[in-house]
């Protein structure tokens, strides 16, 4: 069979190009890099997928036999798929200022990524699960050593038990001024007021630093 040139149309003459909101605004001035922390299957990659205006990236694979009894999915137990590298995503909070949004790996054999995803990042958003307090004290620690500022967001998740806030930062020895906020990741705005609670921290100690005691 003869094919003309125009029997091809549409298989090597079609370019796709960027969606308009992936396309970063010319009014913005500047952009800020902050990273989304939290123990396995606290909701990182949810909250980075809800909030982002662009279309997140993600390296989420499906979990296999090799992670059992490596992987502690005790109250997780429905989770088919876990970040072994990396989320990413953006979000403008108004017309100068950009957030780039870095979601790290839950699991402890990947914290070996830690380094090279938290150069530069200006704070943290820490995601906690009230059902699985113990995997967020690593976690916290770890910032506490890097000297990085961070706001902890407790993710509401439907069977998850509510504490007051003073109880919780007793749990997780947190000092008076880290700020803590509830948050369901699910929801853009409320994962968009978790960022904005963490913009006013960062603002605040611009003006007035923490105690280092």
């Amino acid at each position: 069979m003869d094919f003309k040139s125009s029997d091809t149309v549409g298989v090597t003459d079609t370019v796709v190009g960027p969606r308009t909101e992936d396309i970063l605004p010319s009014s913005a001035t500047a952009a800020v890099k902050v990273v989304i922390v939290g123990g396995f299957g606290v909701g990182k990659t949810t909250l980075v997928g809800s909030v982002s205006e662009i279309r997140p990236l993600t390296t989420e694979e499906t979990m296999t036999q090799a992670g059992v009894g490596v992987d502690d999915t005790v109250g997780i137990e429905r989770k088919s798929a876990t970040t072994v590298a990396m989320d990413f995503g953006r979000i403008s909070l108004n017309e100068e200022l950009v957030l780039y949004l870095f979601g790290t790996p839950g699991q402890q054999r990947f914290w070996f990524l830690w380094n090279g995803l938290f150069e530069g990042a200006l704070g943290a958003v820490v995601l906690v699960d009230t059902r699985r307090l113990e995997v967020s004290f690593d976690v916290i620690g770890r910032l506490e050593e890097r000297g990085v500022p961070f706001v902890v967001a407790i993710n509401t998740f439907a069977e998850a038990p509510g504490y007051p806030f003073e109880d919780l930062r007793a749990a997780l020895d947190l000092p008076p001024y880290v700020p803590i906020v509830n948050c369901d990741a699910r929801l853009r705005s409320s994962s968009r007021d978790v960022l904005m609670t963490l913009m006013r921290y960062l603002h605040s100690l611009a003006v007035t630093p923490e105690p280092t005691s």
